[in-house]
């Protein structure tokens, strides 16, 4: 990186930047608030160097890196924050969070759902049918109905009669647990 592929040596500034990379970015993480910005600041500085060398020779190249990082970082968290202020800019999430549940939430659906086949297979096998034909095959109660030769009415109170029975075995705290 710091050579190009050439056989010179490298220059203080070059040789500075690589020993002390990782300190240059843990040295601006904190303006930043964030390690990506931090690394993005310390690369930015490499370019800066590279379009725009110091024009007299660096005595202390080290100081003059961390000097230089610290400026661009101070300037870029300035203008994030304008840009946040006035509306510029939509802070976006780095990582957008996954749609994947979590180990512990699939556990917990896993077994919520064995407890859910346990209470159904419990129940009389028309009000399983008729909850599965409602709520897993999206039939509508008058459909139920007219398939089964019931009434309206009946296949309303075998619906409630099944939920009533899979919300008691699933337990009170169904409706407060994290999905």
């Amino acid at each position: 990186m710091t050579n190009n592929g050439d056989h010179r040596p490298a220059s203080p500034l070059a040789l500075a930047y690589d020993t002390h990379y990782a300190a240059l970015i843990e040295s601006v993480a904190p303006i930043l608030g964030c390690r990506f910005r931090a690394q993005d600041v310390v690369q930015d500085a490499w370019i800066k160097l590279a379009e725009h060398p110091p024009a007299d020779t660096v005595r202390q190249p080290v100081s003059y890196l961390f000097r230089l990082v610290r400026n661009l970082a101070i300037d870029r968290a300035r203008r994030l924050a304008l840009e946040v202020r006035y509306g510029a800019r939509e802070e976006l999430p780095l990582a957008a969070p996954s749609a994947d549940p979590t180990p512990e939430q699939a556990a917990i659906s896993r077994d919520m759902m064995r407890v859910l086949s346990d209470a159904l297979s419990e129940l009389p096998e028309r009000t399983r049918l008729v909850f599965e034909m409602h709520r897993i095959a999206g039939h509508s109660v008058d459909d139920i109905a007219s398939r089964l030769d019931v009434s309206t009415g009946y296949v309303y109170r075998m619906l409630s009669q099944a939920t009533v029975h899979c919300a008691k075995r699933l337990g009170p705290d169904l409706g407060r647990r994290d999905r």
